[in-house]
């Protein structure tokens, strides 16, 4: 899966390094040396995880991120600082909401380690919630199979009182066609979460 990395420093030669010790990962890196400029290309983009530098003139990397934590709460996101601290450490984490606060100058090989797992939770997690809502689809088809099956058996009147009540079910061969389609789904995404894994 090709991700797309946001890269955030006021100084160009950080940018330039860390973009050096990524350029051998197949992500799409995009810099900014503002949060306004970050900012702008979160909205043009679909980024992934943002590695922000937490002393920046204008706003703070933690305050940045805990706005992308609110607009954008699935993004990923990782602080660098050249002065950690405690405190610091707590904000960038409880307002931040950051998966990992790392200090400057950081160990590259770490860098590149902590992205990619980050990632690879992220990847995972996706297909967690897909396969959950595949699987809630799957239960409300099987339990309108149910009540046709019941209803199908019925008198005349207890039918006509599910009907009143909304209990109606879809037409049998919808409902089963449904069903086979979810279950196509279902495997689907089993098979392309093992061969991932």
């Amino acid at each position: 899966m090709n991700h797309t990395v946001l890269l955030l420093d006021d100084e160009p030669n950080v940018l330039d390094g860390l973009t050096r010790v990524l350029r051998k990962e197949s992500y799409k890196i995009l810099t900014a040396n503002s949060a306004e400029e970050a900012a702008r290309l979160l909205q043009d983009n679909e980024i992934d995880l943002i590695v922000s530098d937490e002393e920046m003139p204008g706003m703070s990397g933690t305050e940045f991120l805990g706005r992308v934590a609110q607009d954008y709460p699935d993004i990923v996101r990782i602080v660098l600082t050249g002065h950690p601290t405690l405190p610091a450490a707590l904000r960038a984490i409880n307002e931040g909401k950051v998966y990992q606060f790392l200090t400057k100058p950081c160990n590259e090989i770490d860098l590149a380690i902590t992205i990619r797992r980050a990632l690879e939770q992220k990847d995972l997690l996706t297909k967690s919630r897909d396969l959950l809502e595949v699987a809630k689809r799957q239960s409300a088809l099987i339990n309108e199979a149910r009540l046709t099956r019941r209803l199908r058996g019925a008198s005349h009147k207890e039918r006509s009182e599910a009907v009143a009540k909304g209990d109606e079910p879809a037409d049998p061969r919808e409902l089963l066609s449904q069903i086979d389609e979810e279950v196509r789904r279902g495997k689907e995404l089993l098979r392309v979460a093992h061969s991932s894994s």
